[in-house]
């Protein structure tokens, strides 16, 4: 049995932050970054905000928050005596700000409270998932904090506050959201539910990624790409994730490379070596995995006549993005060099089999296996 449940209310569109006018006589807790207010996107949003609320802003997310920048922030929500809290940002904040309300109210000197996510990238889902992912910088390790307290009451989903996200950025989230839908998909997890939404989210990515990266100002791309992300968000949150992740949250760590980024450069290898069906990584006797590469290849129109070729085109596709999104496709592209690899190999296979995200992947990995995809990513 699975329980299939949507807590988030969605407001979506243009002029979607007119929502934030509702509330009345509030003490908002902000979580956001520095860029957020010191390019002044942070006045969007407080705009909308009614005189007669108070609101106090804590922008000091930086990228992969570590567990330090989540207790200062508790430490500031205490003090301000919130009753709403409201996350604007990219995967960071979004993370940081679950992180603060959740361990807040487990030390008990948080209380319950409204959670209200308002994204500002297209990439993470994060605005509905009971995902959040902290950093131990001392051990460069991410955690996967996974929990249905965690999940945002609220999402707003403006596609104006993306419009000025950089190209490289976009690419990056983009090209995230589409590792969430194909995870999905093939998740041991997935269902009919799940499916519907990963099938969309993969139309919307390879039809509109591509314009939103070449014109941030492309409204329509923009608005699709982000329901996408939230979509994908939507369906991950049923199936969990897969070996992409899992490898993702520690070599990303160790290598410091954009979660987005690091996700992409794994995505080719992790579908050669979960349909088991090409000399690289051995055959896998369950071709479950690949039956479902090749569906995805047929709902695209490519060519998809048996499961090889399903899977071929669905990696030789990926790899086009790829390309005409500038992005790199090798670690070694990304600054990492044969030693840097030799010296993290162990703790990230390690990492990656113990991560909770690895569980759902429809192929079973060995340590063995997690160093052979990164020796291929390396070259």
């Amino acid at each position: 049995m699975q329980k299939v449940s949507f807590k988030t209310d969605l407001y979506i569109g243009q002029g979607a932050t007119d929502r934030l006018l509702d509330f009345k006589d509030k003490q908002i807790f902000i979580v956001t970054d520095p860029f957020m207010v010191s390019s002044g996107m942070i006045n969007a949003i407080t705009e909308k905000i009614d005189p007669s609320n108070t609101y106090t802003i804590f922008s000091e997310i930086i990228p992969d928050p570590p567990i330090e920048n989540v207790v200062a922030g508790i430490e500031v929500l205490n003090e301000c005596d919130a009753n709403l809290m409201i996350a604007i940002g990219g995967g960071s904040a979004i993370d940081a700000a679950k992180a603060m309300k959740f361990f807040g109210q487990k030390l008990g000197t948080v209380r319950a409270m409204p959670f209200i996510v308002i994204p500002t990238t297209s990439g993470t889902g994060s605005e509905v998932t009971s995902f959040s992912v902290i950093t131990n910088k001392e051990k460069a390790i991410k955690y996967p904090l996974i929990t249905d307290a965690i999940l945002p009451d609220e999402a707003i989903l403006d596609a104006d506050l993306v419009k000025s996200v950089p190209p490289a950025i976009t690419a990056d989230t983009g090209m995230d959201v589409l590792t969430h839908a194909l995870e999905a998909y093939v998740s041991t997890k997935a269902n009919d539910y799940s499916d519907a939404m990963a099938e969309k989210v993969i139309q919307l990515v390879f039809t509109y990624l591509e314009r939103a990266y070449k014109d941030g100002n492309d409204l329509e791309a923009r608005e699709k790409m982000h329901n996408a992300s939230c979509l994908a968000g939507m369906a991950f949150n049923i199936t969990s994730l897969g070996l992409n992740h899992g490898i993702a949250h520690t070599a990303g760590a160790k290598f410091k490379i954009p979660h987005g980024r690091m996700n992409t450069l794994l995505l080719p290898h992790v579908i050669s070596y979960n349909a088991g069906i090409t000399s690289d990584f051995g055959n896998n006797p369950d071709n479950r995995a690949a039956e479902r590469y090749t569906a995805i290849a047929k709902l695209l129109k490519m060519p998809a006549s048996n499961t090889r070729l399903g899977v071929r085109s669905l990696i030789n596709a990926i790899k086009q993005l790829q390309k005409k999104l500038n992005m790199p496709t090798t670690l070694s592209e990304c600054g990492v060099s044969r030693t840097d690899l030799n010296e993290n190999i162990a703790q990230i296979a390690e990492g990656a089999l113990n991560d909770g995200c690895t569980a759902t992947n429809p192929r079973t990995p060995t340590e063995t296996d997690v160093s052979a995809i990164l020796e291929k990513m390396l070259a």
